[in-house]
């Protein structure tokens, strides 16, 4: 049984807003980074179950990149996303409605590659960035 890692953020934006910057591949390359030195140059989603997406990550450097691709299993508007990486590697996320916000949970089974610690830093790094994109 994969180790399954969770993070999450409280994002203050209508749902209908932040379900749009999520799934738009033009909203995706402005917020889909852990870093500043990195970039998505570019991004597709066909968000229907069985549907594909790809992100091209990228150093700006162009030192390294690959491309984090897969299939959606499971959509429901607004409130959650199913999918599973290239790698086989299962991800849920789900938006909750809160008082004023939605509260963003993101929920995917570990790699064997990197240290959990790693792992999770990373995609909570890239889920502030997303809270701060669709705030700002």
């Amino acid at each position: 049984m994969p180790n399954l890692i969770t993070i999450s953020a409280t994002v203050h934006a209508p749902i209908e807003k932040i379900w749009e910057y999520w799934n738009s591949p033009e909203h995706i390359m402005q917020w889909n980074n852990a870093s500043p030195d990195w970039h998505t140059p570019y991004a597709t989603s066909d968000l229907q179950v069985g549907g594909k997406f790809t992100s091209r990550m990228e150093a700006k450097d162009g030192s390294f990149g690959f491309n984090f691709e897969g299939v959606y299993d499971e959509v429901e508007t607004n409130k959650l996303i199913r999918y599973t990486i290239a790698d086989g590697r299962k991800v849920t996320v789900v938006f909750e409605l809160t008082s004023g916000a939605v509260l963003i949970t993101e929920s995917f089974e570990a790699e064997n590659q990197h240290s959990i610690e790693m792992q999770q830093a990373g995609w909570q790094a890239i889920l502030n960035n997303f809270k701060q994109y669709v705030e700002s």
